[in-house]
């Protein structure tokens, strides 16, 4: 029924212990940085302030080293986010959208007490000219606060298909509020085809009686990804069974190459699962376009119960959506046999 089998152990042990101070952050810097975890691009927004002012950029593309480059000159007239003390410590970020993922992301350096900053520093993305010209730049003013309640000041949303790569120059562009799509994450990234099923130890008999669980993934199929360039994309996917992000969890499917709609009929089976696992573990699945320099992520899900917790502590990839806990929930109350799904991918 599938093309490929692969059979690997969750490795959930290390999280149920204890951990140290140092040992915790450093643990979920793993998990955050090897599951592929995407921020919203508005992610940390605390301000109430209305965007206004302009900024100084150039936009250039590098032929040579295939390489875009945004020169960020300066900002004039921002918004003061502490009126009290009348300061603003601005900072210029961008993306290119609607790929909002972390590896995308790109900021300059924070300029404190000023809302006048000059940066003159130059923003990189190692990427293709044919795969840059179906994105949008997005680029954004915030203050930067010592807790992390950063305040938006404004931004500018430029489509690179229309873009005027004769003009080189610094040019000055005036701020604007949140444009309503990025804020409402209107965002249709295809839909995946897939079954899951638990089975419990012993749940078999004695022939086939497995030591310990077993979750079984059957990625079927994606339709209506992303098209990156002109022949389709050159598309994977990618599994996690989070918090492992070990080199044993990781597992992939096949690249179909220059299809919007590919199949996969990919099965993956994780052992080491006891039930009270379930409501802690959860399964990440990204779809990523393939290149020779970097992946592109096009959407992903996660199925799990969406607590906001895993073993007593609070991660950010715990967010599954309504239909992806329904799903999961089915998974559980249904022991050895397969659920069907079809689910949208999302920026997770």
């Amino acid at each position: 029924e599938s093309d490929t089998a692969s059979e690997i152990s969750f490795q959930f042990n290390k999280h149920k212990k204890t951990p140290s101070i140092g040992s915790h952050s450093s643990d979920m810097a793993s998990v955050s940085s090897v599951s592929g975890s995407v921020l919203s691009v508005y992610s940390g927004d605390f301000g109430s302030v209305d965007a206004q002012g302009t900024v100084e950029f150039a936009l250039d593309y590098d032929e040579k080293n295939r390489e875009f480059q945004v020169h960020v000159s300066q900002c004039k007239d921002l918004a003061v986010v502490d009126e009290k003390k009348g300061r603003s410590d601005p900072y210029v970020k961008t993306y290119l959208l609607p790929d909002k993922a972390r590896m995308g992301k790109r900021k300059t350096s924070v300029k404190k007490r000023t809302v006048n900053p000059i940066y003159n520093e130059v923003l990189r993305y190692k990427i293709e000219k044919m795969v840059l010209l179906i994105q949008k730049l997005n680029l954004s003013v915030w203050h930067n606060d010592p807790l992390g309640r950063n305040s938006f000041l404004g931004e500018i949303e430029i489509d690179l298909a229309s873009w005027d790569w004769s003009n080189r120059k610094l040019n000055w562009y005036p701020l604007k509020p949140r444009s309503l799509s990025a804020v409402n994450g209107v965002d249709h990234r295809g839909v995946m085809s897939l079954s899951i099923k638990y089975v419990p130890p012993g749940s078999l008999g004695k022939m086939w009686n497995p030591p310990s669980g077993e979750v079984h993934i059957w990625v079927k199929d994606v339709k209506d990804l992303l098209q990156l360039r002109p022949s389709g994309v050159d598309s994977f996917v990618k599994c996690y069974v989070l918090p492992d992000t070990s080199k044993k969890s990781y597992q992939k499917t096949r690249v179909i190459k220059r299809d919007t709609n590919p199949v996969f009929n990919h099965t993956i089976v994780y052992d080491g699962f006891h039930t009270e696992d379930l409501k802690d573990a959860c399964v990440e699945l990204t779809v990523w376009d393939h290149e020779k320099l970097t992946n592109h992520f096009l959407g992903g899900i996660r199925l799990g119960l969406g607590t906001g917790l895993s073993y007593g502590i609070s991660v950010d990839w715990m967010d599954s959506t309504q239909e992806e806990v329904a799903f999961w929930q089915e998974m559980m109350l249904a022991a050895n046999e397969w659920i069907e799904g079809l689910l949208p991918l999302r920026s997770l």
